[in-house]
């Protein structure tokens, strides 16, 4: 445990720590999840794509968030509602 707060860390040590609990303990909903936090997913669920689409392995699935995550721009808010996603994944499992 650490005496800084989950919302106190940078922004990519706190994604950082949500992905090595997710991808040690094989959560492929986290993952999945992350997408539609994503800027431009809204688009393409509103040309009638599909979320439950996203598929391969879980190991594609990551490679994907994090390829996605990389590249991306985040803005503002963006980055506001993924820390948030963050801090609250971990304190569901135990993080602190």
């Amino acid at each position: 445990m650490s005496d800084v707060a989950l919302e106190d860390l940078p922004f990519d040590e706190l994604r950082k720590k949500a992905f090595s609990y997710a991808e040690h303990h094989v959560d492929i909903g986290f993952f999945t999840d992350l997408f539609s936090h994503m800027p431009g997913m809204a688009a393409i669920e509103g040309e009638g794509g599909d979320l439950g689409a996203v598929g391969g392995t879980f190991i594609e699935t990551v490679r994907a968030v994090k390829q996605m995550m990389g590249s991306a721009e985040l803005d503002e808010t963006t980055e506001t509602l993924l820390r948030a996603r963050f801090v609250t994944y971990l304190r569901e499992h135990g993080e602190e």
